[in-house]
């Protein structure tokens, strides 16, 4: 018999704070954390100046210099979000999650992005100064699941999930995964970013970043017919995740139930978004709920604000989940890559709970050529809905979605 999962504790990092009272707060006054980075002025050939950082973060001051020996940004988001989310599952400080009833499951795009610079003019210009015996633990694609297990000293199994902006949808997936089969009872699952004009570059390269330089409260607009690109952003999120079992016997505060999760691959293109393969994902995680689709009462969409993007998966949800109420929180923190799929399953859970559901910002004229479905927009709305799907898709070809239902007491 499978087991059931519930989600016992939430955390984040974010650009409008770490306690979900303030993050709605700032949510409910309609405007998003995207500044101009002055700091990139220097990157003549890169077009974008806007990102949504985590202004003036500062580690916790209890943390050890040998502690942050082998923190780089990212995983200092994603140690402090766990942290924050086993404060909030009442298991911060017990030795009990040290057995091997507890592992990790997190991910990011890439790793701490200084430390890749570090080996990269280690190599190209023999220069070693900035390199130590730490920076590669700092640098490697599983940075956050190794530091965030080291640092609670938890010692089940870790899964690493590095695939772009899907990693922390994988993650909390694959760690649900583990929990339903009976292969461990808790995971802390989740993922992070770190801002880096790197990043910007990249999305650049492909035409896919905003220009609006001089208003950057404007943009990310997904889904309006006037949007110019994605934002890029950072923070990190996890999400406390029990069997039902495990739960009870400790007389845990239950916030939700994962019940649902699908994941595929488009297997076609490495940046072109597929619908057809878009919905698959989402239909999958249906049946893996055992829902239909009208359960479903609101869609935590991917929504980057790109043109290809919008469309495909909107198209997809639409075909899947006609008029289905949507909204895009990459309006407010921009795309946090690696962090998106743990913040946004985060914020449907709390949204859910609720009965108010953030809308898109900067949603004026939905674009035409998206789906037909109902967008969340100008304010936020009261819907009163037992089942939410979060969807994320990577480059890649990457698609995952969870479906989270609202816990009775």
């Amino acid at each position: 018999m499978l087991n059931r999962v519930v989600v016992t504790g939430m955390g984040g990092v974010t650009a409008f704070g770490q306690d979900w009272a303030d993050i709605r707060a700032r949510m409910l006054r309609y405007e998003n954390a995207v500044i101009y980075m002055n700091e990139w002025d220097k990157h003549q050939h890169l077009d974008t100046r806007l990102g949504a950082p985590v202004v003036d973060y500062k580690p916790p001051a209890d943390w050890t210099r040998k502690q942050l020996r082998s923190l780089g940004r990212v995983s200092q988001f994603c140690v402090e979000a766990a942290g924050n989310a086993l404060k909030m599952a009442g298991l911060y400080g017990d030795d009990a999650i040290k057995d091997g009833r507890m592992g990790v499951a997190a991910g990011s795009s890439a790793g701490s992005t200084p430390d890749i610079f570090a080996l990269s003019e280690m190599v190209e210009r023999g220069e070693s100064g900035r390199f130590n015996a730490n920076t590669y633990i700092r640098m490697m694609p599983h940075t956050t699941a190794a530091n965030v297990a080291i640092f609670y000293g938890l010692t089940g199994r870790i899964i690493p999930t590095s695939c772009a902006c899907a990693s922390a949808t994988q993650a909390i997936g694959y760690a649900a995964e583990a929990i339903r089969h009976g292969y461990i009872d808790t995971m802390l699952a989740g993922g992070g970013e770190e801002l880096c004009a790197s990043e910007a570059y990249v999305f650049d390269a492909l035409y896919a970043t905003s220009q609006h330089n001089g208003a950057p409260k404007t943009s990310p607009a997904p889904y309006d017919r006037e949007r110019d690109g994605l934002v890029i952003g950072e923070g990190g999120a996890f999400l406390v995740l029990e069997s039902l079992a495990h739960a009870e016997a400790r007389g845990a505060t239950i916030y939700a139930e994962l019940i649902g999760f699908g994941s595929n691959a488009d297997g076609t293109h490495v940046t072109r978004p597929e619908a057809a393969t878009m919905q698959r994902c989402m239909a999958l995680a249906l049946a893996n709920a055992g829902l239909e689709a009208k359960d479903i009462g609101y869609v935590n969409g991917h929504g980057t604000a790109t043109e290809q993007g919008d469309i495909a998966e909107t198209r997809a949800t639409a075909a899947l989940l006609p008029k289905t109420p949507i909204s895009s929180q990459k309006s407010y923190f921009g795309h946090t890559l690696g962090a998106c799929g743990a913040m946004e399953a985060w914020f449907s859970i709390e949204m859910m709970r609720e009965e108010l559901f953030m809308p898109t910002i900067n949603l004026s004229t939905v674009d035409p050529r998206c789906g037909d479905l109902d967008y969340i927009k100008d304010e936020a709305r009261a819907i009163a809905t037992d089942y939410v799907m979060s969807n994320n898709f990577a480059f890649g070809g990457v698609n995952a979605s969870l479906i989270f239902k609202r816990w009775h007491d």
